[in-house]
């Protein structure tokens, strides 16, 4: 696979559009996107419900193809890889966290944390693990399935897995919600706390245009397209 170049935007979006076809005829989600994220950079993206919002987020995370333009998401242009080289971008570069949480059911909270260290093959998965659960306040909560926690403690279980393999980018996707406004200004916090302190570039999708003030700009999607920000 292709690395990064050093200098270039962690995010690149080009004309990105996005089609899909329903028994209406073609819809188009994402009508020529062109944004620019900076390396470190926290970028809020808002919008009304259906404006595209979580499209892009997954396009940038090659979770979703676009349909044209340009994709290039810390470095590497997603458009030529296969389902196989996406998946181990995914795994290389990027951590999500999304709004219900998507923890393993079976597995302990630190099993959850330890699974995508797992997956890049670093021996000390577990110790690096726990360590990061500690970070959150969760250092207690180890050996706790998703059940038996509540859903801060599951979202923060959610921000440790994203950010435990220190990826470049970190996509969080309505993190707040399904919390209450207390627990969600705790994860938020933490969220905040932990880019800064490594640097990662993070994209904030959120309803709440005061969350998403807390990122260094804000970019506004509506119908497809970018009204105003789109510019580093």
């Amino acid at each position: 696979m292709q690395n990064g170049v050093s200098g270039e935007p962690a995010i690149l979006l080009a004309n990105l559009q996005v089609r899909l076809a329903s028994a209406a005829g073609e819809v188009n989600i994402l009508r020529g996107l062109d944004l620019r994220i900076e390396a470190g950079e926290a970028v809020g993206v808002v919008g009304p419900s259906g404006g595209g919002k979580s499209t892009m987020m997954m396009v940038v995370a090659g979770l979703e193809q676009a349909s044209s333009g340009t994709v290039r998401t810390a470095g590497i242009d997603l458009t030529g890889l296969d389902e196989d080289g996406l998946a181990r971008f995914r795994r290389d570069h990027v951590g999500i966290v999304f709004q219900d949480f998507h923890l393993i059911p079976t597995m302990t909270a630190l099993e959850n944390v330890a699974v995508p260290l797992e997956f890049a093959g670093r021996k000390d998965a577990f110790a690096r693990a726990r360590d990061v659960l500690h970070s959150v306040g969760l250092g207690h909560r180890l050996e706790h399935y998703p059940s038996q926690l509540s859903g801060g403690e599951q979202q923060r279980v959610a921000v440790a897995r994203a950010f435990a393999p220190e990826p470049k980018i970190l996509l969080a996707d309505e993190p707040t919600g399904n919390l209450d406004g207390e627990t969600g200004q705790q994860v938020m916090n933490l969220l905040f706390d932990m880019h800064r302190r490594l640097g990662t570039t993070m994209v904030l999708i959120s309803h709440d245009p005061i969350l998403a003030a807390r990122c260094d700009r804000t970019v506004r999607l509506v119908d497809g397209r970018l009204v105003d920000g789109a510019a580093a």
